[in-house]
């Protein structure tokens, strides 16, 4: 299979390439993108000699494409390439692992092309799940989820109308037991020091608001085809339970293992087999406990905030997805405190009146209102 990795500089395109590299009579690297990281996109291309490389943000270069035509890859520049590289005939999977709104387009593209669709990107379901699953089904393109309770909940998964609930389990973040009061307070270097997975700064800021998991319980709305109301939170903190089906019957289906993406990684990339992800395994006998509990929404409110945008339903769910990239950016940036997250997307929401997400036009519209609106909202806060 020729491989397509849009991301391929971030974690999850390194786990996957880890993958990959375990079994190189079954997957080529066909291309790796990035968005402006040249040199760490030259070193990936070096190690596995694909015939494209993308860097999606940067301006063309000829010295640079010169650099990489060294090593037997063409480079292409500007976001309209990722499109062209995933629809490109010879490419079979396409892992789709660009974070954020910046994803849509190239995983779209490869929907519409039949592609096997290697979902790491929530945001493309958050912001048009009922417009990307359907053009999924209209060109036979499968979606198969790679976020770690995703692909927990599909591997769960026998009967679809059996289902009574959907579980999806979070870690709680570094502030799940932290004072409410002390969270104004709170430094981004804290906040991405997520206490149980190695993820980018943007998500480890998801994490520890619960946003993270908002955006999935919309993700898993589509993905699946169930009501909201059969998809809860539980807070695990031992993250060694990704997530639980519970059936009419009163059976509770579960799948464990270590916190390694790599794992849901192989099992997207094999499916309907099962291939070695290199990942420890599990020893169920040094585990001393797994342990559960509700979420408070006093501490975590970006998730009450997920679902209301997913009951709203709509463009809802976009302007969400936007008003947070914007505010966890100026978070990280240090023009907005911590708490700041949850006040700007509320705003934004109530502020930008959402419709109906009847194209992919009307989505990426929504998607700028509500930029520009949660970036007024960020310089008010810091005025």
């Amino acid at each position: 299979m020729n491989l397509a990795i849009l991301g391929a500089t971030g974690s999850i395109g390194s786990s996957t390439l880890d993958v990959v590299s375990r079994h190189p009579d079954r997957y080529r690297v066909f291309a790796l993108t990035a968005n402006g990281k040249a040199e760490p996109l030259l070193e990936l291309c070096r190690a596995h000699r694909p015939a494209y490389a993308v860097l999606s943000g940067a301006p063309r270069d000829a010295k640079l494409a010169a650099r990489f035509a060294e090593c037997g890859t063409e480079l292409l520049f500007g976001a309209a390439a990722l499109e062209e590289v995933v629809a490109d005939a010879r490419c079979d999977v396409v892992m789709a692992a660009i974070v954020g709104a910046a994803g849509l387009a190239s995983t779209f593209a490869a929907a519409r092309t039949g592609k096997r669709v290697l979902l790491a990107n929530k945001e493309a379901l958050v912001m048009a799940g009922p417009l990307l699953t359907r053009a999924a089904r209209e060109a036979g393109a499968r979606l198969l989820p790679v976020d770690s309770e995703h692909n927990a909940v599909f591997q769960c998964l026998s009967d679809i109308k059996a289902v009574r609930r959907i579980l999806l389990t979070a870690s709680g973040g570094p502030f799940r037991a932290a004072p409410i009061e002390s969270l104004d307070a709170v430094t981004p270097a804290q906040a991405c020091a997520h206490p149980n997975w190695v993820m980018g700064r943007k998500i480890s800021v998801d994490s520890a608001t619960m946003m993270n998991k908002g955006l999935e319980v919309i993700e898993a709305r589509w993905l699946f085809d169930v009501p909201p109301s059969s998809i809860e939170v539980v807070i695990h903190p031992q993250s060694i339970v990704h997530s639980l089906v519970e059936y009419v019957d009163g059976s509770l289906i579960a799948q464990l293992s270590n916190p390694d993406m790599r794992v849901p990684i192989a099992h997207a990339l094999g499916f309907p087999e099962r291939i070695a992800s290199g990942a420890t395994p599990l020893d169920l006998t040094t585990m001393k406990s797994l342990s559960f509990e509700k979420p408070d929404e006093r501490r975590f409110p970006c998730l009450r905030l997920a679902y209301a945008a997913l009951e709203k339903g709509g463009t809802a769910p976009a302007l969400l997805n936007a008003a947070n990239e914007v505010a966890v950016a100026a978070f990280l940036e240090g023009r907005l405190p911590f708490t700041g997250i949850a006040r700007v997307i509320a705003d934004t929401l109530e502020a930008v009146p959402s419709g109906a997400a009847n194209s992919l036009d009307t989505v990426v519209s929504a998607d700028e209102q509500a930029r520009r609106h949660a970036a007024c909202g960020v310089m008010a806060r810091a005025a």
